[in-house]
């Protein structure tokens, strides 16, 4: 598979997740007895109201050139909240936090069975092989760009999830100071992406791990084709 039927592949794959993600972001947030997402429309599926220009576009072909090919991540337009909101503020404030990076490891859970589910049918009934092919080498990238958003979004740079967590283990005025690198967070990003691919590896090293254990289960039940080859 080139790298064009690979972005084909990934495109669609990579925006629903991020989509979720958001969306689990807000709905927690709901729950957690803020509205500001659902006031704003942003507690949708439609993913024209997620997109971001840098975190949804450039990000994810950032990533996947540096790595050639190897590792897509990134992010959608971030769902506003307002924690002041939440009825306990700190617990909604790690709830909401972790929503979205716990959506992302149940859809790449969730497509290991349906992979072995759909290499089942498409073995029973060969008119669907293709098509099956197909559908199975989206599922394969699904495992891979949501275990990456999991590792992504924790990484402990303000604002990504993971700061909202990693300030609650910190002294109060450490972490003031923590949160204020929020505004410097994009940046910090950027020259991580560019210089920083050794740390990067090894903070992905479980995802490749996870993905290699996967691709091991489901060996056995993919339909041949050019699409899982």
């Amino acid at each position: 598979m080139d790298n064009f039927q690979q972005i084909i592949l990934i495109a669609p794959v990579l925006l629903f997740s991020m989509v979720a993600h958001e969306y689990a972001h807000g709905y927690a947030a709901l729950k957690q007895g803020d509205t500001t997402a659902y006031s704003l429309g942003r507690l949708t599926w439609n993913p024209i109201p997620h997109i971001d220009p840098f975190y949804t576009i450039i990000m994810p072909l950032l990533a996947f050139v540096v790595s050639h090919g190897n590792m897509v991540f990134g992010g959608a337009k971030p769902v506003p909240v307002i924690p002041r909101n939440y009825r306990d503020y700190k617990r909604g404030d790690i709830i909401v936090s972790l929503a979205g990076v716990a959506t992302n490891l149940l859809i790449a859970l969730a497509c290991v069975p349906l992979m072995i589910v759909v290499g089942l049918i498409g073995s029973g009934v060969p008119a669907f092989a293709s098509t099956g092919a197909l559908v199975q080498a989206m599922l394969r990238f699904a495992v891979i760009i949501n275990l990456s958003l999991v590792a992504f979004n924790l990484i402990p740079i303000p604002p990504l999830d993971g700061s909202h967590v990693f300030k609650y283990l910190l002294p109060p005025a450490w972490a003031l100071n923590y949160q204020r690198l929020g505004a410097q967070g994009l940046l910090i990003l950027i020259v991580l992406l560019t210089f920083g691919r050794p740390l990067l590896n090894l903070w992905f090293a479980p995802v490749f791990f996870l993905e290699t254990v996967a691709s091991r289960v489901v060996m056995p039940y993919l339909i041949p084709s050019q699409w899982t080859m």
